[in-house]
């Protein structure tokens, strides 16, 4: 247990430097993509840089396997993570590191409901479609009959994709640009699967908090009327005792 603690005494610690990095990883990650005229000098330093986010991951992630009780437990539980570290080439899945600002965002929100789901509609929504669109325009700029050739066009088709709306005035024609598609339509399903989720949990909750409190009422009111009831008791045994008559028999 001491093991688990310190780990996650050291997420804690690194949860700020990690977003850091994620959010360093985004700008030398979108920067070449964004400006395909950029110079090979400065392509070469963002390319560099982007290997440096990576071995912060790796590093992070090897430090918290080494403090984790149950490290294989630990490794199973974490795919993306170990995803990012052993798959290079899958670097991109970094960028989920920022996730983590959900919690964080989560944690400043406070306990009101709506807040929490404000946050997490906008910051997951803007991930996700800020990502998809760096990524599909990756894949289809150049290619042959592709519909999506700068980042306006993937805005709108990552939008468009996302609501699972689909006007087909742009759409993906490489196989990385529809495996976007496909993981950007079943994000967006989760997404407002979990904002409906909530919103109903709150219907609940409420009609739940005024049944208790109704409840409650009842529960006061009974008690009180018991203990009239008991009153009304007691003065008629002092009228006994004190030789009043006690009415007619029957």
């Amino acid at each position: 247990m001491e093991s688990e603690s310190r780990r996650e005494a050291w997420e804690r610690r690194s949860e700020w430097w990690l977003m850091g990095a994620a959010l360093v990883f985004v700008a030398v990650f979108a920067w070449p993509i964004l400006d395909p005229g950029l110079d090979p000098a400065i392509r070469t330093a963002c390319w560099a840089v982007a290997w440096l986010t990576w071995v912060v991951f790796a590093a992070d992630y090897a430090v918290r396997v080494w403090l984790s009780r149950d490290r294989w437990g630990f490794v199973k539980s974490t795919p993306f993570d170990l995803l990012i570290v052993v798959l290079p080439f899958l670097r991109p899945l970094a960028l989920l590191r920022l996730l983590a600002l959900l919690g964080v965002l989560n944690r400043r929100a406070g306990d009101a409901l709506q807040g929490r789901v404000a946050y997490y509609v906008l910051v997951a929504t803007s991930l996700l479609l800020f990502v998809a669109s760096l990524l599909v325009l990756q894949a289809e700029r150049g290619r042959p009959g592709a519909t999506i050739d700068d980042f306006g066009d993937a805005v709108w088709w990552a939008m468009t994709t996302m609501t699972t709306v689909g006007y087909g005035d742009e759409f993906p024609v490489t196989t990385t640009g529809r495996l976007v598609a496909a993981g950007l339509m079943l994000a967006g399903i989760a997404l407002l699967g979990v904002v409906t989720a909530t919103v109903a949990s709150a219907f609940i909750q409420r009609v739940t908090d005024s049944d208790e409190e109704a409840e409650a009422a009842t529960r006061a009111d009974l008690a009180d009327l018991t203990a009239q009831v008991a009153a009304l008791r007691e003065e008629v045994a002092r009228l006994r005792a004190g030789g009043e008559p006690a009415g007619p028999a029957g």
